[in-house]
């Protein structure tokens, strides 16, 4: 491929030179899936004529989606992937029946298609985190540490084989999608499976560990929430709150010290550390060192080794999504989800190419850079580049690696604004325009309001519209603009800012995880909505972002009691939309904790001897057709 930039678009050479051999690997599919249209033109929406009647807002046991439309559990937790996994039986669980059945809270969903009809594909998986109090019957455990105290270790064990990743090839039939048992590409990632440390902070002695001291292979991922796909065909999974998984304390005056303050470590939610000393800290200070990077797996392998980029920072990722730059190199925006933490923003060295193993290592190097929302509306990309800015032993960075490792205190020495937990962040390609969804900060002073986060308390959230100055994704400079305010417009104290042409039931809280169909339009899904704060349960809704109807906000879909709404994913025909039910079951009201025995609701299968299953959900539209 020419490194002009004016080269045809990745997209045209591909299907121009590839066979079906490399269509059916999966070569054309990953740039389908991607749906990353040349930026050298910002190209306006299709207007946004909604032809679904709306959903009424409110909080059951049950999953709702709007009339004309059917929701129905396309994979739940312990559903077997392979043929010789056990039948789901909550029973009898044990490390290696999870090993070989989906995993528990399911978070980002990806779809690979497997040729260029889109009726076969590979679903990417995140399984963020595991609610043992809800897997595992007869704990009956009144608190957290309480759950903690009471688990054995081969629930343990279960628990760490629950967590990482799926990838499950689907195929649509008459009656709708299943999932192929026996297909070669089936695979299940945990928080025991080797991966590979790569790029610049692999091999440097802070990751280095007495069981790796190579410092280069860590076993497992850990609390993946969102990520993304990219147009060579990997999956992207980010590590976010990787500190509940680490107990004790580190040495007096330990070097870490500092930095296990920074990532949060000191609130374990988790009893990992009783059987395995690696997460302990007195055993092994390095080890949360190898934790919170991003996760490149090749699905179309499921024997290769998954990649931690140390180039794209270390912190508590929200998401992965690309676009690509007007000459060729591919942007990776990502989100810290934290109360006063940054957005960033990474450009690769290299450019992409149509041969899909040439971009194997592309996300190794390149540039991270945390943004800065300047009050008149404009804002810039602050490299965090070793030696430039105090970036320097000066100020405790000897290395590229050392700023990675600590990207968190290397942003807030740049000066990069501190926002209301940024979390999945989308670039949209028909437009060229990047959201970033900030789903709240009740921390937040009146006394700190400031343009980009305008409330204080921030109890709702709000949503950012990013303009790239010139179109491209790699410009240092670019402008911004506050698209809604979340929350009730009826309450005045509230300061939502929703277009007066959404309804009651149209606004929404908490914006978490979003996507943006072939159409050109945002999908925006929840995290947080409850009784007590919004009195409707999370979901999601589209919000309009061109002409006359920008800032309209509809209701589409709305999950079970004590869910979450994840994973929100289209195929490339836009018929087709998968959704991420997560947690289900927990209670709702504020520092309960549920049980087994007593969920908030039995979802998806409201058999009384079974729990709650958190599940991917597929929608389509009853007759067929586009969703929305």
């Amino acid at each position: 491929m020419s490194d002009t930039p004016d080269a045809p678009t990745l997209d045209a050479v591909i299907a121009q030179r590839f066979s079906r051999r490399d269509l059916m690997r999966g070569s054309l599919a990953a740039a389908l899936a991607a749906g990353l249209a040349p930026q050298t033109v910002a190209a306006p929406a299709e207007s946004s004529a909604f032809d679904f009647p709306e959903l009424a807002a409110g909080i059951d046991e049950h999953l709702h989606v709007a009339e004309g439309y059917e929701a129905r559990p396309l994979l739940r937790w312990g559903d077997p992937l392979f043929p010789d996994a056990p039948a789901f039986d909550p029973q009898k669980q044990s490390p290696r029946a999870q090993e070989r059945q989906f995993g528990y809270n399911n978070d980002f969903v990806g779809f690979i298609p497997l040729d260029a009809t889109g009726q076969r594909g590979l679903l990417v998986v995140n399984h963020e985190y595991t609610n043992a109090e809800l897997m595992f019957p007869g704990l009956k455990a009144a608190d957290r540490k309480a759950v903690i105290a009471a688990l054995s270790p081969e629930q343990v064990a279960t628990e760490m084989a629950a967590h990482g990743g799926s990838v499950v090839e689907i195929v649509r039939e008459a009656e709708g999608w299943r999932p192929v048992i026996g297909s070669p590409y089936t695979r299940r990632i945990t928080a025991e499976t080797p991966i590979a440390l790569t790029g610049p902070a692999a091999g440097h002695p802070r990751l280095m560990t007495e069981a790796d001291p190579s410092g280069r292979r860590v076993l497992g991922m850990i609390n993946n929430c969102s990520g993304g796909v990219t147009p060579w065909g990997t999956w992207l999974s980010g590590e976010e709150n990787i500190n509940y998984y680490f107990s004790g304390a580190l040495p007096s005056g330990h070097a870490e010290t500092g930095n296990a303050k920074a990532i949060g470590l000191g609130s374990p939610q988790y009893a990992w550390s009783r059987f395995h000393p690696r997460f302990d800290l007195a055993q092994a200070p390095n080890e949360p060192n190898r934790f919170g990077w991003v996760v490149e797996i090749d699905p179309f392998d499921p024997a290769s080794t998954p990649k931690k980029r140390t180039a794209l920072g270390r912190f508590k990722h929200e998401g992965a999504a690309g676009a690509r730059s007007l000459d060729g190199r591919y942007v990776v925006y990502l989100g810290d989800d934290e109360r006063f933490q940054h957005v960033y923003r990474f450009v690769s060295e290299g450019r992409t190419q149509a041969e899909r193993e040439a971009n194997a290592d592309l996300l190794d190097s390149g540039t991270l850079s945390v943004a800065r929302f300047e009050p008149d509306g404009t804002g810039r990309w602050l490299p965090l580049v070793h030696g430039a800015n105090g970036l320097d032993a000066s100020n405790g960075f000897a290395s590229q690696a050392d700023v990675l490792i600590e990207a968190r205190r290397a942003a807030k020495s740049l000066g990069a604004t501190p926002m209301d937990r940024p979390e999945d962040i989308e670039a949209n390609p028909r437009t060229g325009r990047v959201y970033v969804m900030l789903t709240n900060n009740g921390k937040r002073t009146a006394d700190q309001e400031e343009p980009a986060n305008p409330r204080g308390p921030n109890a709702f959230g709000h949503v950012i519209e990013i303009t790239p100055d010139g179109t491209d994704h790699a410009a240092e400079t670019f402008r911004w603009e506050v698209l809604v305010r979340c929350g009730d417009p009826a309450k005045p104290e509230v300061k939502a800012s929703f277009s007066a042409l959404t309804t009651e039931n149209g606004w929404f809280g908490m914006p978490d995880n979003c996507t943006i169909d072939g159409r050109g339009r945002l999908w925006i899904a929840t995290d947080g909505n409850n009784r007590r704060a919004t009195g409707r349960a999370d979901g999601i809704w589209v919000l309009e972002t061109e002409g006359p109807r920008r800032g309209t906000a509809r209701h589409f879909l709305r999950v079970p009691v004590g869910a979450e709404m994840c994973g929100p994913c289209f195929t490339p025909d836009d018929e087709t939309f998968f959704v991420a039910v997560q947690h289900p079951g927990e209670p709702d009201e504020e520092g309960a904790l549920g049980s087994y025995e007593k969920p908030s609701t039995r979802w998806p299968d409201f058999a009384p001897d079974l729990p709650p299953r958190p599940s991917v959900v597929v929608v389509q539209r009853m007759g067929g057709g586009r969703i929305g």
